[in-house]
């Protein structure tokens, strides 16, 4: 990795950042901004015409700003990723110190990295990870995949090309996001996206990520769904299972600023997660989009296209959320 000042080696072109917080958003072109009351008639359906307190409300939302920035960074391994990330969340952190200093400086959601690496194999601080890396070092070798350490949450997994990782460096105290709605909120975004594809997929409450489903027959037995019961027998669709696993999730959080995310599999090759216990699952399939549509399955950018959109709209309605909360609370 490089060093602390941010001018290690490996950055994608041009995207080297100099992370002063003075300087903060004159080296983040194109940044986001909140759209002014765009969500104010689903906040307050009855207008700005409802009660007094709706209508102070409605107003503070209307014109608060929020910066936030998406950011594709093609292609990258791991190590230069790892730093472009901690970079990134110094940043973030920096700019809510100098909105608290300035309260005319709009505050910053923060920035959302979309990357694929490199093969690669990453392994959390957990005790026992390593123990589901299956590989040997010549197989690791010949099959070009490397094995790096990561502070993130989680167990064991891999990256690689045909795979979309997404890493929301965000400041989860301003959009008010304990850890576990934030996780919820990074499942529901592939959910949405997948579902936008063909492809039922639901969370699994036993297990972090996002499942595609299948209809639970009489062979699987009762006790063999890990949804809600309530849930599953209140709805008349057929009842649903978590079936293999579409994406991976992986996070951590330093003063309520978040780093890692989530990794959507998209075209990547599925041998390669042979080389690990994925997740520290044992006997918990994998898939892709490919796997599950073949032919029809969308290019790389449609699924980026998709999942920007989705993720920014929650990250959005997280903020509104927060906003209003804090107003109710003055």
């Amino acid at each position: 990795m490089g060093d602390d000042s941010g001018r290690g080696s490996g950055w994608p072109g041009g995207l080297h950042l100099s992370w002063c917080a003075s300087l903060i958003r004159s080296h983040l072109p194109d940044v986001y901004e909140y759209p002014r009351a765009l969500h104010t008639r689903s906040l307050f359906p009855n207008g700005l015409g409802g009660t007094p307190i709706d209508r102070h409300l409605a107003s503070i939302v209307s014109n608060i700003a929020i910066s936030l920035e998406f950011t594709d960074v093609g292609r990258l391994a791991y190590a230069p990723a790892f730093d472009l990330q901690r970079q990134t969340a110094d940043g973030v952190l920096a700019a809510r110190e100098l909105s608290q200093i300035d309260p005319s400086i709009p505050p910053m959601g923060g920035i959302v990295f979309l990357v694929e690496h490199d093969p690669v194999v990453t392994v959390s601080n957990r005790a026992g990870a390593m123990n589901h890396l299956v590989a040997t070092p010549e197989l690791l070798a010949r099959e070009g995949v490397r094995v790096e350490r990561t502070d993130r949450g989680g167990d064991i997994t891999y990256h690689g090309p045909g795979q979309l990782v997404i890493y929301p460096i965000l400041d989860l105290n301003l959009l008010n996001l304990g850890l576990h709605d934030y996780m919820r909120m990074l499942e529901e975004s592939v959910i949405r996206t997948c579902a936008a594809f063909g492809v039922s997929c639901a969370r699994d409450p036993k297990a972090t990520g996002v499942w595609t489903q299948r209809e639970r027959d009489e062979a699987d037995g009762a006790d063999a769904s890990t949804l809600d019961a309530d849930a599953a027998s209140s709805s008349s669709q057929p009842p649903m299972i978590p079936n293999a696993k579409i994406a991976a999730m992986g996070v951590r959080v330093r003063k309520w600023i978040s780093m890692h995310g989530l990794a959507l599999n998209v075209t990547t090759n599925l041998d390669h997660f042979r080389l690990i216990v994925p997740c520290g699952l044992i006997g918990r399939p994998v898939t892709s989009l490919k796997a599950e549509l073949g032919t029809k399955c969308p290019c790389m950018d449609d699924v980026k296209q998709t999942i920007t959109g989705t993720l920014r709209a929650l990250i959005t309605e997280a903020y509104e959320r927060a906003v209003t909360a804090r107003a109710r609370a003055r």
